[in-house]
Formats: structure tokens, C-alpha cells, sequence
């Protein structure tokens, strides 16, 4: 399975009907696109943000347009605690009693210092949202992933996370852990084969993270977050059954100048 495969793919109109799929960071940019896609293809979307307004601006776009009626839940991956992400479980397990797909896409990017003038704080804020939090929403929603006859876990990477570059401090230094993280457990979920686990690069794409990063970019020739949902939809539909333990693109990684 190579990049270019999900990047062509193109999803029945139905590819996901029936499925039951968690996002987090639903609420705008990334997240709200491949949720509005998700659902336009038949999934039962749970929208997980920290902006309830987002959330239920989403949450309508979807009925709108006519898709399954998303759960939504309100969360702060930086300042949850163990009961609320138990809350969680129980609340997906009493309306669903499973969950076929977890998409990791929150995330927060820090600061671009040098790691010798890098805030310890700061470091440890973006070590806990982008990886600590991933870790414990996964932890705890094994259960319900694996009473799935097909479940799909997709983390979020970055072009930064698998070869280091200078300045981007602790989200390069998450990006690293999220992908050997997501090694570890495809290894130790591929006897059973029902959950499968990979992650997935989005590239230069038109966010607001984006922006952050590159304040003076022109963000107009950027590729809008609708443009590249086709590998979520296949890494998180029944037509990747098989394929875990990758690390994928969404857009053609950019060529040395």
C-alpha cells in the first residue's frame, strides 16, 4: 500500500454507512472537514473538541445536509481528567456499543524556538495534548474498538515527526512519539486483525496551525482541508481492511530545493 493509492482513492457514495467514528478537534479546520466527509459517506460521526459553539456549528452543517445525527462531545484533551474520559467510554458504549473508527487530529503546536531557549511548560503542554491525551482516549476505547468486526485508529503525523528539523521542539518531538506509538500498537493489535492502526501526514494545508507556523506564508495557495480527505476516508472505511501499521501522505511531499 502506497500514499499515492489513498490519495486517488474515490469513496462509494455509501462507504460508511453504519460506522460509528470518533474525531477529535471536530471543530474547524482538518477535523470539521474529514467530519463533514465522513458523514456525507455514511458514518455516524462523534464530534470531540474543546469549542461546543464549533462543535454545534458542525453538528448542523451535517443534518443539514441530510447525514446520520452526530454525537457530540465537549473536551479539553489539555486539562481532562480519568473520569471524564470514562464518562465518555460509557456514554459511546451505551449509545453504540462499539466504535469502528478513532481519528487523532487535535493538536497543538507549541512555539519554534531552539530546543537550548525552549520553554519546559510549554514543552510539556504540547507533550500532553498531542501525545499523552492520544494515548489515554485510545486506552480507554480499546474495549469498544475492538467489539468492531473492523476498526480503523488513524493518528495525525507530520512530515516533522519523522525526520527532525530544526526549531519545531516539542511538536517534532510528538510527531516522533506519535508514530512510534502507533508502531507499537499495530504490532500488538495484527494477531487479532480487527483493529488496524496507522498514521496519516496532511501536509501544507489551509488551518489556522498552519498559519501559526508560517505567519508570512500566503496562505491562498494552500490547499483547503476538503481537498484532502480521500486517504481518511480510506484508512477509516472497510476498503482498507488489512493495511495497518503504515505512515502515509495525504499530498505529495514537497521536493528539496
Amino acid at each position: 500500500m502506497d500514499s499515492q493509492t489513498l490519495r486517488t482513492y474515490e469513496a462509494p457514495s455509501a462507504a460508511l454507512a453504519g460506522r460509528v467514528i470518533l474525531v477529535t478537534g471536530a471543530g474547524d479546520g482538518i477535523g470539521k472537514a474529514i467530519s463533514l466527509a465522513l458523514a456525507g459517506h455514511g458514518a455516524t460521526v462523534v464530534l470531540l473538541g474543546k469549542t461546543l459553539r464549533k462543535l454545534e456549528k458542525v453538528n448542523d452543517e451535517i443534518v443539514a445536509a441530510g447525514g446520520p445525527v452526530p454525537a457530540l462531545v465537549h473536551l479539553n484533551l489539555e486539562t481532562a481528567l480519568a473520569p471524564e474520559y470514562d464518562a465518555l467510554v460509557s456514554s459511546l458504549q451505551t449509545e453504540y456499543g462499539r466504535l469502528d473508527g478513532l481519528l487523532h487530529n487535535a493538536a497543538i503546536l507549541g512555539t519554534l524556538a531552539p530546543v537550548e531557549l525552549y520553554d519546559v511548560p510549554t514543552f510539556g503542554r504540547v507533550m500532553h495534548v498531542n501525545v499523552t491525551a492520544a494515548f489515554a482516549l485510545t486506552h480507554v476505547c480499546l474495549p469498544l474498538l475492538k467489539a468492531s468486526e473492523d476498526a480503523s485508529i488513524v493518528f495525525t503525523t507530520s512530515s516533522v515527526g519523522r525526520k527532525g528539523r530544526a526549531y519545531w521542539g516539542a511538536y517534532a518531538a510528538s510527531k516522533f512519539a506519535v508514530e512510534g506509538l502507533a508502531q507499537v500498537l499495530a504490532d500488538e493489535l495484527s494477531t487479532d486483525g480487527r483493529v488496524r492502526v496507522n498514521c496519516l501526514n496532511p501536509g501544507a494545508t489551509r488551518t489556522a496551525m498552519r498559519s501559526q507556523a508560517f505567519p508570512g506564508e500566503n496562505r491562498e495557495r494552500l490547499p483547503l482541508p476538503e481537498t484532502i480527505v480521500a486517504p481518511y476516508l480510506f484508512l477509516l472505511g472497510p476498503a482498507a481492511r488489512g493495511v495497518t501499521g503504515g505512515s502515509f501522505d495525504c499530498q505529495e511531499p514537497a521536493k528539496p530545493a
